[in-house]
């Protein structure tokens, strides 16, 4: 496993406010105000995280770009050139599929999402994600064995070596662009879009956005939201990495 994996799970809520209420524990005879400090802000942090209602606010700062009206599905063609489905994960040796790879749920998402802009506007598909600590298929070989057998549309292009954003960008637009495509309709979901799309019109293509899986859509909840629920602290700690995302790859990849 690659140790940029280990120090981000470490580095990354949840795990640092856990490493945080864990310091505390240590220093609490020593240090017994640096202790309760380190202990409030760990355990603070990770009620703040399991709450739907701060996890709403946050995602709603994130997902800013405009809904793809279905009314809009059917002149894609004349407007873009082909849909990118980014990929986002795996679930691995799963048994109810003969203990083979499938792709992550998020990725399912967005293939079925492609799979309604695709049969509406007749544009091609491109499919962009690498292998999983380099072992295959690539996400992309996964998307496109699920969209042929799920959805009987065969994606055209893909894209086999990226492991971050930034090069799900950079390695399309060389397989791409080589032959003709500028123009993209780019899917992934709404919270992850900002980035994406500062990403591949950094690449060079002309984006248009076509965002799904919004973590900002409210729906009742008991007490308004402010009742923690387990998963709101996956989905926290997904906005909180596309924020340091979001804040890191203009210093790190921008460009004049």
């Amino acid at each position: 496993m690659p140790i940029r994996y280990i120090l981000k799970q470490l580095l990354m809520p949840p795990g640092v406010l856990l490493l945080l209420m864990l310091l505390g524990w240590w220093l609490r005879r020593r240090f017994p105000r640096l202790a309760m400090a380190c202990f409030a802000t760990g355990f603070g942090g990770l009620w703040l995280m399991s709450l739907p209602a701060v996890m709403q606010w946050g995602a709603g700062l994130l997902e800013r770009e405009p809904v793809l009206e279905e009314a809009q599905w059917a002149t894609l063609a004349q407007r873009a050139d082909a849909i990118v489905i980014l990929g986002a994960g795996r679930e691995q040796n799963d048994p109810g599929w003969g203990s083979t790879d499938q792709p992550g749920l998020m990725a399912l998402e967005r293939l079925r999402y492609a799979a309604r802009l695709a049969r509406a506007s007749a544009l091609p598909l491109a499919a962009t994600g690498g292998l999983h600590y380099g072992q295959p298929p690539s996400e992309a070989a996964l998307m496109a064995d699920a969209m042929r057998r799920d959805y009987g549309l065969e994606i055209r292009w893909l894209e086999e070596q990226s492991r971050t954003t930034w090069e799900n960008a950079q390695l399309s637009a060389e397989l791409l662009q080589a032959q003709g495509v500028q123009r993209v309709v780019l899917v992934t979901q709404a919270w992850h879009m900002p980035r994406a799309r500062w990403c591949f019109e950094q690449a060079g293509f002309e984006v248009i956005t076509a965002p799904m899986g919004y973590l900002s859509a409210g729906y009742e909840r008991p007490l308004g939201g402010w009742l923690p629920e387990s998963r709101v602290i996956w989905q926290s700690s997904q906005l909180l990495n596309e924020v340091i995302g979001l804040l890191a790859y203009p210093l790190i990849y921008g460009r004049d």
